[in-house]
């Protein structure tokens, strides 16, 4: 495999974070690159946990998956009989099917496709103050919806909140908890967890961005702990992990596991959605993003390519993705 100029190209870029590409179960790059954190120039490595922004819902939809299999979620029953949303604006015939399949039609916190601003949420509440997903509710609870359940495709983060509530409402504990064992555990991901970005962890990235030529910390950007559709922190090896152990039937039933991997739904004449991946041609994959922070999980069936981009800059993921997009999807 043909791997030649990439370390070039991530320089020439000032990508900092960390890329692992993988050929046929085969480590042939890994790379770290820029710092960990600015304020002290730390070097990011390769075994540094990186915030993963979005790719959380996969672990969120998983867990789902777990307790549907279990008998104890209903894809297609209201999201009502799980979580007690009397008086709110969600329809009574939004299912967790539709929840985590981004075909609910209920409108996001903050509307990004509309022009709203994730940090304006944040502006009389504290991004402090959010700490438990029931606590996300009044974000989005009561705002009008974009369009009635399963008519149309259009992302949605806070749909994961309601399955990460109920979640929580038939495991008895909180969506935290669960996922660390029963997903992180399971499938042997030694270095993930829910980081307190507050907190002091060793080999865990801070999220930096350049504002007007400064280097400005994200702590104030968003909750400072993760949560059902987003903030959970894992190493590039933890996610390819995570991927291999879904694959191998080790997280869900054999059923599951073909749903898990196959679109439900089309998005646009380019993308599908399914239980929190994205699919594209031949290609899997799953995205995030927020302030300070960027990272990409993604599997290029034709070429046998797995490949892992994790960034603690927003943004830079991108060109990254758009070069191993050019190299191996076919």
């Amino acid at each position: 495999m043909d791997l030649g100029g990439l370390d070039a190209v991530l320089r020439g870029s000032g990508f900092t974070g960390v890329v692992v590409v993988r050929h046929a179960g085969a480590v042939v790059f890994s790379a770290a690159y820029g710092y960990a954190t600015p304020r002290w120039q730390i070097p990011n490595t390769v075994d540094t946990r990186f915030d993963t922004a979005s790719i959380t819902k996969l672990l969120t939809s998983v867990a789902v998956l777990q307790q549907g299999g279990a008998g104890r979620l209903d894809l297609d029953a209201s999201i009502h009989r799980y979580v007690d949303l009397a008086g709110t604006t969600i329809s009574d015939a939004v299912t967790l099917r539709h929840l985590l399949t981004h075909t609910s039609g209920i409108a996001d916190d903050a509307d990004e496709e509309a022009g709203e601003v994730y940090a304006d949420l944040f502006v009389d509440t504290p991004c402090y103050a959010i700490m438990e997903t029931v606590d996300f509710l009044s974000q989005f609870a009561h705002k009008p919806a974009l369009a009635e359940p399963g008519v149309r495709a259009r992302y949605c983060n806070v749909g994961y909140v309601l399955a990460g509530l109920a979640l929580e409402r038939v495991v008895g504990e909180s969506y935290r908890t669960y996922v660390t064992r029963e997903v992180f555990e399971r499938a042997g991901m030694t270095g993930a967890g829910f980081f307190d970005r507050r907190d002091s962890v060793p080999e865990v990235a801070e999220g930096w961005d350049l504002v007007d030529g400064e280097w400005r910390a994200n702590i104030f950007s968003y909750p400072p702990i993760g949560s059902p559709d987003g903030g959970a922190h894992a190493s590039a090896q933890d996610l390819l992990i995570f991927l291999d152990a879904v694959r191998a039937g080790q997280l869900l039933t054999p059923e599951l596991t073909k749903q898990f991997l196959t679109p439900q739904v089309t998005r646009d004449e380019t993308v599908r959605y399914g239980f929190g991946l994205e699919f594209r041609r031949a290609t899997l994959y799953k995205e995030g993003s927020n302030a300070g922070v960027s990272a990409l999980l993604t599997r290029y069936s034709n070429t046998d390519v797995d490949a892992v981009v994790l960034s603690n800059t927003a943004g830079a993921a991108w060109p990254v993705m758009a070069e191993l997009n050019r190299r191996f999807e076919s």
